[in-house]
């Protein structure tokens, strides 16, 4: 379709206003015939675009502003009136400029985050450095990144440390501290130290072209209420020009006709949603929360009870091994079972259990087999024809295998202090157990109280962990309602339920583990700060910070995007009301009504604009400076 880039509507804008001056000054001047022909010069130079759009819109059959306002140019010409008709055309073309050129700032966060991809990498190959594209960057490749440098894939550090911004990634500034076995990811910024680096993910596949991905497809993504207003114009355009043809019958008076289409196009209405969610997504995308469309602020705005998963979630994901308990072996031989039958899961306790065996350079040299993963509780496994099961009451009970009354109180014990206890057995008997913690997060607490703030009437907690731990948890962070020794489908089942009775719920987990509860619930919140494909694709909003403080601010904007939406509908359907009483009271007339139409739709994106400074809540000032005292240390 005929389109005219913002550059050349500023030109033929520009050429126009230049014709309208020198009119003018022919005006003062009582050149009367040289005024009308540069007037009739200037409609045609800004009118021609127009009516061209207007009549590539009605070929595919769809009925558009450039319409309306072709036929009040076509019509201001045929009555002589050239002043209206090259006022018209310069305005109509003029606010097309100023709406698109503010249209881009709107975008700007998505722009910033395009120019923030990195172009080349230093490689090693044969021993040699070498700077490739980024394009030649090979999955495998042993990439070297000094201070300064803009990380080009997404990969492990091998060698090196050093503090890397991830804010394209994340939202958040303060530098993040990388060592061996760390990931990081393209986009981010290496501000102090030296690194090498396996790269895993490359070109498009790294973290930071997928969001930029996205980001894209959700600022094109419509609303309800943006799919509305389409239909809507689509009905009411037409039906404003048959409005007018009845108005022309009855009143005889072309001028007056033609004011009322002008005075009536739904230019304002028609971007008043649009302009509103691509800003809070820009925003949003800025400060380390995805949001996939348009549909997603509107749904999260709604949201009255968010539910969340503990392990990962409320807590540091980050589980540590506080006590081993063997009966009949000693505690590295019975970690070193547990271990070698738990690098088959990928559960955060089973990992925990692993990375303890590693730590204490225990040897896993015994593969399980006839592993069976069972979730919710634990597993099943064959090591050195040892049948083991490892997990929870519940797995033991499915297995019949009894707990002695003295293994029950030390489990107790272990539980009411917070902790989480895996039981093994060992050929049908209990064997001992492992007791692992994790901490609470430090900005949980906050953001919680931010959340009730903000206008969240219920948070609830789900967890497949024991119910000391999880009612420790739910008291400290002032959780409303707390579930315990959940399976992921009791989870599912529970969030289901809360939607029956009415709630608007969302679910926040790590993505991984809990994405059938992230689907069932109507939003769907991943703690994305590993950048997992998991999180990007399951859920509905990731916090790339892996911040529980970013989901207030997330909650916050989509309400404020929203009723930036509903603030910019009234305005525009208020203007067009008030230009018609005006019209029809003989007061505002065919140019000067063009002219205010122009300025309500350029108002509308600014209103707009203010949500892409949308400041975000206050984060956790603990996580701040205990981050900013380490980067300062060195």
């Amino acid at each position: 379709m005929f389109s005219l880039k913002s550059k050349t509507k500023a030109q033929i804008a520009g050429v126009t206003g230049i014709l309208l001056l020198f009119a003018f000054i022919s005006h003062l001047l009582h050149l009367t015939q040289f005024q009308n022909i540069l007037l009739i010069i200037a409609t045609s130079i800004a009118g021609i675009p127009i009516i061209i759009k207007a009549i590539q819109s009605l070929k595919m059959k769809t009925f558009s502003i450039e319409l309306l306002v072709s036929i009040a140019i076509i019509g201001a010409i045929f009555i002589g009136e050239y002043i209206e008709s090259a006022v018209v055309s310069f305005l109509f073309l003029f606010g097309a400029y100023l709406e698109t050129k503010t249209l881009e700032k709107t975008r700007g966060s998505l722009k910033d985050l395009i120019d923030l991809s990195p172009q080349v990498a230093t490689v090693l190959r044969d021993g040699e450095k070498v700077v490739l594209p980024i394009a030649e960057v090979k999955k495998g490749d042993h990439v070297i990144i000094q201070s300064g440098e803009r990380v080009a894939i997404d990969g492990i550090v091998v060698t090196g440390t050093a503090f890397v911004n991830e804010a394209a990634i994340t939202g958040e500034s303060i530098p993040a501290h990388k060592e061996i076995q760390n990931p990081v990811f393209s986009g981010s910024i290496l501000d102090h130290g030296y690194i090498e680096v396996i790269a895993e993910k490359v070109g498009d596949d790294t973290t930071f072209a997928k969001i930029i991905e996205l980001v894209e497809e959700a600022q094109v993504s419509k609303t309800k209420t943006e799919k509305f207003l389409e239909k809507f114009a689509n009905i009411y355009t037409p039906a404003i020009v048959i409005l007018a043809t009845i108005v022309l019958i009855f009143t005889q008076n072309i001028e007056f006709t033609l004011t009322f289409l002008v005075i009536a196009c739904p230019g304002a209405l028609v971007i008043s949603a649009p302009v509103s969610i691509v800003a809070g997504i820009g925003n949003g995308a800025k400060n380390g929360v995805l949001m996939k469309g348009g549909e997603t602020v509107e749904n999260l705005a709604k949201i009255d009870t968010v539910v969340f998963d503990k392990t990962g979630t409320l807590t540091q994901g980050k589980p540590a091994v506080t006590d081993i308990k063997s009966f009949t072996m000693s505690e590295e031989k019975l970690l070193q079972i547990v271990a070698e039958a738990e690098t088959t899961s990928e559960h955060h306790l089973g990992q925990t259990i692993v990375q303890e065996a590693k730590h204490r350079n225990i040897s896993l040299i015994n593969k399980p087999v006839q592993t069976k993963v069972i979730k919710g509780k634990g597993l099943q496994a064959v090591i050195s024809n040892q049948q083991l099961v490892i997990g929870n009451r519940l797995l033991m009970k499915e297995n019949r295998i009894s707990i002695p009354t003295h293994i029950e109180s030390s489990i107790l014990k272990m539980e009411k202090r917070g902790n989480s206890v895996v039981l093994v057995a060992i050929n049908g008997e209990i064997e001992g157990f492992i007791s692992i913690t994790d901490q609470i997060r430090i900005d949980a607490k906050e953001s919680i109280k931010n959340l009730k703030r903000a206008g969240i009437k219920q948070i609830y907690m789900l967890t497949g962990d024991n119910r000391y731990t999880a009612e420790r948890v739910a008291a400290e962070l002032e959780i409303d309602h707390v579930l315990a020794e959940l399976l992921p489908e009791e989870k599912v089942a529970k969030i289901a339920e809360l939607q029956k009775t009415g709630l608007r719920v969302a679910m926040v987990g790590d993505g991984i583990n809990d994405a059938p509860a992230i689907a069932t619930a109507d939003i769907g919140l991943a703690m994305g700060g590993t950048g997992t494909d998991v999180s990007l694709e399951t859920a509905d909003i990731v916090l790339m910070a892996d911040q529980l403080d970013s989901l207030p601010h997330a909650y916050s904007l989509a309400k404020a995007t929203v009723r930036n939406m509903k603030q910019n509908t009234f305005f525009a359907v208020s203007t067009v009301f008030l230009l018609l009483i005006g019209v029809l009271f003989q007061k505002v007339f065919l140019a000067s009504g063009m002219f205010i139409h122009e300025l309500s739709v350029l108002l509308v994106i600014l209103n707009a604009i203010r949500i892409t400074s949308y400041n975000k809540m206050k984060r956790n000032t603990t996580i701040r400076n205990k981050e900013q005292i380490q980067f300062e240390s060195l």
